[in-house]
């Protein structure tokens, strides 16, 4: 049989004190802030935009021309540490596509996600293109992937869909 020790004042305050510290740390593993990192000046195309009608070459650099926001997080197929990319309709608008165009994002094994407007405005997505600093590559999901920063603990928990996260992105087309 178990019993319940009462705990002194000091005791229920450090408590909380760890808790809250707990919270914190946990919200902020999926919290985007503003980067550090410089740039790239990689002008190597690594996706294609297709834009009405037409199809260009789009690399690191372009992408990194907005600003970088980072946040660390444990991807649930197993990359983890401090993604780093540009928010998704930040790059929308540096590559002055139609805000209310549908986005089909197809990956290099063709796998085919579909974001709306309605999309966009209900969560924020994060186009990463780093791992703790370096660039993206095949064998890390890259060169791009798309984060949902808002849903990333309960996608990792097994309780919201996964089905807007992709990785190694290959084209993005707006239509």
């Amino acid at each position: 049989m178990s019993r319940l020790i009462p705990l002194t004042l000091p005791q229920v305050a450090i408590a909380t004190c760890v808790c809250v510290l707990l919270a914190m740390t946990a919200a902020h593993a999926t919290a985007a802030s503003p980067s550090v990192l410089a740039p790239s000046q990689d002008e190597t195309p690594i996706l294609t935009l297709h834009s009405d009608g037409e199809r260009r070459p789009v690399s690191r650099a372009e992408i990194e021309s907005s600003p970088l926001y980072e946040l660390t997080l444990q991807h649930f197929e197993g990359p983890q540490g401090s993604f780093a990319g540009v928010w998704l309709d930040d790059f929308l608008d540096a590559q002055d596509l139609d805000d209310t165009a549908t986005l089909r994002l197809i990956a290099h094994d063709d796998y085919t996600v579909f974001i709306t407007p309605q999309d966009r405005e209900e969560r924020r997505y994060l186009l990463a293109t780093r791992l703790d600093g370096a660039p993206l590559t095949l064998m890390e999901f890259g060169p791009t992937m798309l984060i949902v920063p808002a849903d990333a603990e309960a996608v990792e928990a097994g309780t919201a869909s996964m089905t807007h996260w992709i990785w190694s992105i290959r084209d993005i087309q707006a239509q």
